[in-house]
């Protein structure tokens, strides 16, 4: 079974939107290092329910903000997918050392970002 893992925020400006959810919220954003516009959000404290997620710069037009569901199988998933009238948006796109991730949209034109773990992807 496919489970939410995180959220994906895309900002045409990230500064802006980094306050914006840092006083709207209280969320707590930190780099995530390297050399993307990234930024991991922390939503709250581990023992409350929820999940936290991630901000990054916008690079396409179907990027808002996206919910992530894990699954074992990237291939059988966005197969899964079509059959059932979904669409791809985003094919699959490697992140080394974490893994798989695709976009697509449902039957009623929502995005969902899917992610297959993989510590060896790209390597």
């Amino acid at each position: 079974m496919g489970r939410v893992i995180y959220f994906d925020i895309a900002a045409d400006d990230t500064d802006r939107a980094i306050k914006f959810y840092e006083s709207a919220f209280g969320w707590e954003l930190t780099p995530a290092g390297g050399l993307l516009d990234y930024w991991l959000v922390r939503t709250g404290s581990e023992e409350e329910p929820g999940i936290d997620g991630v901000l990054s710069l916008r690079e396409a037009a179907w990027q808002r903000i996206t919910c992530f569901v894990e699954v074992e199988s990237l291939a059988e998933t966005l197969t899964k997918v079509t059959a059932k009238g979904g669409r791809i948006v985003q094919p699959k796109t490697v992140i080394p050392g974490v893994g798989y991730i695709a976009a697509c949209k449902d039957t009623e034109d929502n995005v969902i970002g899917i992610m297959e773990r993989s510590q060896i992807a790209g390597f």
